[in-house]
Parts: structure tokens; C-alpha cells; sequence
């Protein structure tokens, strides 16, 4: 599989990731953009602008992951906006993904993360849901390193990165059922697990933060993934009172998609 890097020339993350991805393998092969502006809000990624990007099947932003408790993470997750759209993209837009990629990546991740005791003992490995933009047409992901600034110039971890992103050159995909995620919360507690040990592949996650789940959305998920979504995954106890989780339950009955509680799941 081709794969591209982005990043932000300013982003202390992106450019600690896209280093150590050149220290390990530089290749004319392996297209590293450096953006002018945020990762976010670079909406003009497409073939045009940026010709290397045609022949890629796969784009990575490396970038700085952030957050309030400011726990050191390496993060995973899909671009795009369920609702309103305050950090680039577009409101109610998704960017196309694979189900079958991010498994594998999320996978890799934490298999590298183990290798290194001082990343495995520090960092804690999650996928996020979907959020932020920008939006773009190729098949991408966010690959973040955070969430302080001392995190982010870890040259060590930043490694670990570089060495999942390279992983994707052998990527073969396994017996996967294909699927999306509804329910939880930002850091997907209980479909990481789901998609470290089951035979689910998640592309797409709906927080319930971005609740009432609606036709559109599930559409837009299922639409940009890249594989047929054959299932919805619902994390039920994040999911409100009954009648709330019968909204969800209405809306997949009527696309006539089918659907499973996280906790019923054989890990």
C-alpha cells in the first residue's frame, strides 16, 4: 500500500514524527508534505495541489495531541464532523477511511509502544473519535503524539510513530468485519479493546457528546469507509435512557443496518 505524510512545518509533534519517520526510512517512494498551516485546517490537500499525492492510497497527519488532563498519549483517529464544525472541515462531513487500515495501525501501535519499556510504561495508546478537520477526498488518519510539550519533542515515542506509519508498506488485512461505532466518550474506552482483540474493525466513531444520532450521520459514516460496513457497534451504557438508546436502535433498524453491544462482544 502507498502512503503519504502531512504535517504542519510549526507543529512541534508532526515535525518530531516526520524526523525520526526520515531517520528510519527516507524514500522518494514515501511523499513527506510539509504544510504551512495546521493540519486541520489544510483543506487544500488533494491531487492538484500536491501531484505526489497521486498514485498514494493512504494519507497520515502526524500532529500534536492535546488534551485538558494532559496524560501522555499516542492517538489514533479519523478526521471529520459529526455536527458543528469550529476546527476545520465541514459540518456534518466525515473524511473517507478504511476500517480494515485503522485496525491494523491501531494494532501496530501498540505493538511498537511495547517494544520501547519507557514509551509502554509512560504512554497510553487509544483511538479517539471522529473529529476536527480538515476534509479531503484520500483515504486518511491522525496520528498524534501528546499531550504537553515535553511529549511532543519525545523523540522515543515520536519513533514509535514513525514505526507504526512505516508498518503500513506490509499491510495485510485479517478475517475483519468491517464497522462503525456509536456511544462513549472522546478516548473510545471500550472499542479500543474491540479493536485490539475481536474481529471487529472499526473505521468511523460517533461520541455520544455528538448525540441525537440521526440517518445522516450513519450514512455519512458508512459512506466514507472505505470497506461495507456490516455492523454498528454500540457502546449501550453511554448511550442514555431507553428511549434514547431506541432512537439509535430506530434509525439503524430503518437503513437496515444491524448492530451489537460493545459489551456482548467476544474479545
Amino acid at each position: 500500500m502507498r502512503f503519504a505524510i502531512a504535517y504542519c512545518k510549526d507543529n512541534i509533534a508532526g515535525k518530531n514524527i516526520a524526523d525520526r519517520f526520515r531517520e528510519l526510512a527516507f524514500s522518494p517512494q514515501i511523499p513527506i508534505i510539509e504544510l504551512k498551516k495546521e493540519t486541520i485546517y489544510s483543506e487544500d490537500i488533494n491531487v492538484k495541489n500536491y501531484p505526489e499525492l497521486r498514485e498514494v492510497d493512504f494519507l497520515f497527519f502526524a500532529s500534536t495531541h492535546r488534551s485538558k488532563k494532559g496524560d501522555p498519549s499516542l492517538c489514533l483517529h479519523v478526521s471529520g464532523n459529526w455536527r458543528g464544525a469550529d476546527l476545520g472541515g465541514k459540518e456534518g462531513k466525515v473524511c473517507l477511511t478504511s476500517a480494515f487500515v485503522l485496525k491494523y495501525l491501531f494494532k501496530k501501535l501498540n505493538e511498537n509502544a511495547k517494544k520501547d519499556k519507557e514509551v509502554s510504561e509512560k504512554y497510553k495508546v487509544s483511538m479517539e473519535a471522529t473529529h476536527h478537520g480538515p476534509l479531503l477526498e484520500i483515504p486518511s488518519c491522525f496520528i498524534e503524539l501528546g499531550s504537553l510539550e515535553n511529549e511532543w519533542k519525545d523523540e522515543k515515542a515520536a519513533m514509535v510513530i514513525a514505526r507504526t506509519i512505516l508498518s503500513l508498506q506490509d499491510f495485510k488485512s485479517g478475517d475483519w468485519i468491517p464497522c462503525i461505532a456509536i456511544g462513549g466518550g472522546h478516548y473510545c474506552l471500550n472499542f479500543n479493546d474491540i479493536q485490539l482483540n475481536s474481529k471487529y474493525a472499526i473505521s468511523h466513531v460517533i461520541p455520544n457528546y455528538s448525540f441525537l444520532v440521526t440517518e445522516t450521520m450513519i450514512k455519512e459514516a458508512e459512506e466514507k469507509t472505505s470497506e461495507q460496513v456490516r455492523i454498528a457497534l454500540i457502546d449501550w451504557k453511554s448511550c442514555g435512557k431507553s428511549e434514547d438508546r431506541q432512537k439509535i436502535l430506530d434509525v439503524l433498524d430503518k437503513l437496515g443496518l444491524k448492530y451489537e453491544r460493545s459489551g456482548k462482544v467476544e474479545k
